[in-house]
């Protein structure tokens, strides 16, 4: 293993227990990290060092992935309760406001936790992670989006982890990873990766993810009743927000950009020739952004 970091176990007010990577000093600014699926701390491995030579960061491996807790029930893994580790974990380094990073469902919890809390988030940095606002929208909206997210209602199949079962963890993460990732790349990382996931409970806790969320993802050609919110105002965010991204992302599509002036007024827009796990396919490219943003 590359670019290994130490883990500190908390124990946080929220009933969970978070493995956690730290570095940089502790009196710095303070930068949380959150990943999404199916990662760990480890999407930030090129990020931490730069991070840390500026401010205190702070990288859980979030409830429900590789060692972390896994309590059981869908409804343990709505953004209540995960945005909600996160402000405990702020508190828990003393962190009152700080900047927020989020990748992929990191993302999501990072554009939440900034909506409802934005006395404790100083700036916001979100890379291929859709706007709660936009993302229901062009699911409803975009045939393209539509099509590209219909994985969603097959994450949400509770027969799914008796499927992997059956062909096994190996099989399933080569199915996983095709056409999104650079395979030189995910060959070296590939044995981090089973190890998380063959942890007891780490594939539901995983997918309970998608399963607590409130997106609707129609099928393809459905037409549901559409949510009254997509066409009433919203709430535009006040803080500084980075968002970078990668346009080769084939599950997020290039409509999650588009109007997203409009929601965040305060927007720096970083475009990058990268897919979906931008962290380590442009490492050097995020880093720069996040460093200009950030001085």
């Amino acid at each position: 293993m590359t670019d290994a970091f130490s883990l500190t176990r908390i124990a946080l007010p929220t009933g969970v227990e978070l493995d956690v990577a730290t570095a940089g000093d502790p009196g710095a600014p303070g930068i949380i990290l959150l990943h999404g699926f199916p990662e760990s701390h480890r999407t930030w491995r090129h990020q931490i060092p730069e991070l840390a030579k500026t401010h205190f960061v702070i990288a859980p491996d979030q409830r429900g992935f590789a060692r972390s807790s896994k309590p059981e029930g869908v409804a343990q893994y709505k953004s209540d309760k995960t945005i909600g580790d996160m402000l405990a974990l702020a508190d828990h380094y003393g962190k009152d406001r700080f900047t927020l990073v989020g990748h992929d469902w990191g993302g999501a919890i990072a554009w939440a936790a900034a909506l409802n809390h934005p006395d404790r988030i100083e700036r916001l940095i979100i890379l291929n992670a859709p706007h709660p606002l936009i993302f229901q929208r062009t699911l409803f909206d975009d045939p393209d989006q539509r099509a590209a997210s219909q994985y969603i209602t097959a994450f949400r199949d509770p027969n799914l982890e008796a499927h992997i079962a059956s062909i096994g963890v190996e099989a399933y993460f080569g199915k996983t990873f095709v056409g999104h990732a650079d395979p030189a790349v995910m060959a070296v990382e590939k044995p981090i990766y089973l190890d998380q996931w063959t942890q007891p409970g780490a594939l539901t806790g995983m997918f309970n993810w998608y399963r607590a969320s409130s997106l609707i993802i129609p099928a393809i050609g459905e037409a549901p009743p559409r949510p009254a919110y997509l066409d009433a105002p919203f709430a535009p965010l006040k803080m500084p927000v980075l968002v970078i991204w990668g346009l080769r992302d084939t599950a997020l599509r290039p409509s999650q950009l588009e109007g997203l002036e409009l929601l965040v007024p305060d927007l720096t827009l970083v475009e990058t020739d990268a897919g979906h796990f931008v962290t380590w396919e442009a490492p050097e490219h995020v880093n720069a952004a996040m460093r200009a943003f950030l001085a």
